[in-house]
């Protein structure tokens, strides 16, 4: 890990296809939060030992071979990007670095600890679909979870742009927020390395300080893993001191 006192270093995967514009927003809420990203698009721009936390990107479907699944034919993959981001997640985790996931990469992270997906999620909820980066979906946070401390426990409103969803959870985990058709909208782990999952892009959101929040709890999970304070115990300080 990055031992430097500067800002906490966050390896950020993008797409390849449409990196160039969401890096820059990761990027900003990354420095909102206190951080600096560093942008992780190919297997040559991964350095675990060069950051203090991950955040997984959105994007591409994820390979059903990944979780025994089947191949939906509308599915848009990216062999090379699993590959890489499957070996990211598994390293941090054995590293105990903490790691964030938003869309596709909640669902990775639920894949790599052995969960699996829905292809086709809204082929088995009665929710709505909404293809805008704009917060339509309103999102129930269960009030024992870790996300309900990190952003409050009323309904959130959150965008939804995934096809894919989790299924069956991964080792470790636990379903802390749903929508209301029921579909998982988050996922977190209960105990150090912290790690977190959402459906939503919080980082079109950062006008928003609920979805600010999200990138906060990374930014203080690596200054706590860091520091050796303990990850989630930072987590949990940084959160007692907001106000919903």
């Amino acid at each position: 890990m990055n031992s430097r006192q500067d800002k906490p270093r966050i390896g950020v995967t993008v797409s390849r296809r449409t990196g160039w514009r969401i890096f820059p927003l990761m990027a900003l809420n990354i420095w909102l939060a206190g951080g600096r990203a560093v942008k992780w698009q190919t297997e040559d721009d991964v350095d675990l030992s060069k950051v203090d936390g991950v955040l997984i990107g959105g994007g591409d479907d994820i390979a059903p071979t990944l979780y025994k699944g089947t191949l939906a034919v509308e599915a848009r993959l990216d062999p090379e990007r699993d590959a890489m981001e499957k070996r990211i997640l598994e390293d941090a985790l054995e590293e105990k670095c903490p790691v964030m996931g938003i869309c596709r990469g909640a669902q990775m992270l639920n894949v790599v600890l052995g969960g699996t997906l829905h292809q086709d999620a809204y082929a088995e909820y009665p929710s709505r679909r909404y293809k805008t980066v704009l917060p339509r979906r309103e999102v129930h946070i269960d009030s024992g979870s870790r996300l309900a401390r990190i952003t409050g426990t009323s309904p959130m409103r959150v965008n939804a742009l995934h096809r894919q969803s989790v299924r069956a959870l991964g080792r470790g985990l636990r379903v802390s927020a749903r929508d209301s058709g029921g579909m998982v909208q988050a996922i977190e782990r209960t105990r150090d390395p912290f790690a977190l999952g959402v459906q939503w892009h919080p980082e079109h959101i950062f006008y928003a300080h609920r979805h600010r929040a999200l990138f906060s709890a990374l930014v203080a999970a690596a200054e706590g893993c860091r520091s050796g304070q303990g990850q989630i115990a930072t987590v949990e300080r940084r959160a007692n001191r907001m106000v919903w």
